[in-house]
């Protein structure tokens, strides 16, 4: 079982993402943009982080970089969770830290597959 952290500012896609992954043993909590996950970053150690790219007062690709200079969450593996698919995108997010990278809408079997992956990493 990990502990994750899932970032996105809309509900239903937090709520999806908390079903599949506590369906799946995982401990979830949510956050609903980066200001609110580095809240949940600097009082909880997680195990892995999924962001969203596009979100209001911090994007993911703002988050990420503050992820690594937090020492607990340093080497997390971070997934990118995304409507976006360019590759700029891409490589900014990799350049940034980010381990994965899955587009929404994203079938429930490969959300929990790239989890599992970049957990045993």
């Amino acid at each position: 079982m990990a502990h994750i952290l899932a970032v996105d500012d809309q509900q239903t896609i937090r709520t999806m993402i908390e079903a599949i992954l506590t369906g799946a043993g995982h401990q979830v909590i949510t956050a609903n943009d980066g200001v609110e996950a580095m809240e949940q970053l600097r009082t909880h150690q997680f195990d892995m982080v999924i962001t969203d790219i596009n979100m209001p007062n911090m994007s993911g690709l703002s988050l990420i970089p503050k992820i690594r200079r937090l020492p607990a969450h340093q080497y997390v593996p971070i997934l990118m969770l995304t409507t976006e698919s360019s590759s700029y995108k891409k490589e900014k997010a990799k350049n940034s830290g980010a381990s994965g990278w899955l587009t929404k809408p994203f079938d429930p079997t490969r959300l929990l597959t790239a989890v599992e992956k970049l957990i045993k990493k």
